[in-house]
This record gives C-alpha cells, structure tokens and sequence, in this order.
C-alpha cells in the first residue's frame, strides 16, 4: 500500500534476525516489520507469550526489539535506516 501512495520513496536494507530486507525510508521498524509479514516482536521471558505492536505509539512497550545490539527498543517509535540490524527480542 505504501508504494501506491508514495512511489518515490527510497528503499533502505535492513536486516532482521541476520537475513536482509528492503524497507522504506522514513518508516518505523514496527511498520517496516509489519509490512514484511512480522507480526512478533518479542517474546516473553516467562510465558513465552508473543508480543507484537499494541498501541503503536510508544506507551506499551510490547513492540521491544533489538536494535544494533541495543535491547529493548520499541520498534514503534525508532527510525528504521539503511543497514540497521533489528533481533526479535527474547525477555
């Protein structure tokens, strides 16, 4: 849908959970996910419950990924850029 709306819109290379992806610049990791199919995020460290984007806002914090070797970034509210490398997160 993003590409109908706004055709001019540069791809970057991402990479998630070591395999590369093309996104689009100026999009939040969480849409970039969610517009590669990704629907988990993280998962919890005791249930082991999946956990993808809820408020997509950055209040809930149930978007945490990993992002260049940070723990803990909500994907909702972080830049996706060229070469950034994002890790499902394990809590």
């Amino acid at each position: 849908m993003a590409d109908r709306l706004n055709p001019q819109r540069a791809t970057i290379t991402i990479v998630v959970n070591g395999v590369q992806f093309e996104a689009r610049a100026g999009d939040t990791v969480a849409s970039a996910l969610l517009a590669l199919g990704r629907r988990v995020l993280r998962v919890t460290d005791r249930e082991k419950e999946p956990r993808g984007i809820f408020c997509g806002i950055g209040m809930c914090y149930d978007c945490l990924v990993v992002v260049d070797g940070v723990p803990n970034q909500r994907a909702c509210m972080t830049a996706a850029r060229e070469g950034m490398q994002v890790e499902i997160q394990e809590q």
